[in-house]
């Protein structure tokens, strides 16, 4: 009986099949690398990722030239990114990570 209902199953089903393509999309996130050499490439910084760019913030040299200026700029980056919901992450090597809203930093 069923090698009967194998057989029809077959035999109706003998031409190809095509599949449908996925599409890849079409938009494209831009990564930046930046300097932020103060406070006022802030608002420069802003300006990126409310276009939809994801920022790796080189900070080594300003943590070297003024520790203070340093933790002033990243203290006014991390309120701003709390206002427009971006998400801000530090790495060990001198970089800051700053997302747009649709991207959030896996943290392990």
């Amino acid at each position: 009986m069923i090698k009967k209902f194998l057989r029809k199953l077959v035999a109706e089903d003998e031409g190809p099949v095509e599949l449908p393509v996925a599409e890849e999309p079409t938009e494209r996130v831009t990564v930046r690398v930046e300097n932020l050499g103060g406070i006022g490439d802030i608002d420069r910084v802003v300006k990126f990722v409310r276009e939809g760019s994801i920022l790796f913030l080189k900070t080594r040299e300003l943590q070297k030239k003024d520790l203070a200026q340093f933790q002033t700029s990243v203290q006014k980056l991390k309120r701003t990114c709390s206002n427009f919901g971006f998400d801000i992450a530090g790495t060990e090597e001198g970089y800051l990570v700053v997302t747009p809203k649709f991207a959030q930093i896996a943290r392990s």
